[in-house]
């Protein structure tokens, strides 16, 4: 009888801990993380941008009709106009030279599900050919 009361306190444990698990609210924490450290200071914790100066990535529509630019701008950084949800910006942005593929792959993945956002999901091979097409080439 205490064995078997044992085995299922064990059980609930168990269960608990996978049921909190999946209910994480933030799939992708390694680039949350990424996001945290060379993105927020100007993009901010939740994607807004900075009013005329900065695109938001929260809502922007230019992440679903660009996504193939994603990893070069992160890359390698981005000069000239951008148009975001119809409003133009011309704020440059600089380099993340020393961040690995699968960094760059985590970046855009949490944002593309951040903010309410639902822009897929990118694999580190799709990074690792996207890079190929810029490789030297500030965007």
């Amino acid at each position: 009888m205490t064995r078997n009361i044992f085995i299922g306190i064990a059980f609930f444990i168990s269960a608990c801990f996978v049921i909190f698990s999946a209910c994480n609210d933030t799939p992708y924490t390694h680039g949350k993380i990424l996001y945290e450290n060379f993105c927020e200071q100007c993009h901010f914790e939740n994607g807004e941008g900075l009013k005329n100066l900065i695109p938001p990535l929260a809502g922007a529509d230019y992440l679903e009709k660009e996504k193939d630019k994603l990893a070069c701008i992160i890359r390698y950084g981005m000069k000239g106009e951008i148009v975001v949800n119809g409003k133009t910006y011309n704020q440059e942005m600089t380099p993340s030279l020393k961040l690995k593929d699968s960094e760059i792959a985590n970046i855009i993945n949490y944002i593309n599900s951040a903010w309410g956002n639902d822009y897929g999901y990118v694999s580190i091979t799709e990074v690792e050919e996207a890079l190929k097409n810029c490789e030297n080439k500030p965007y």
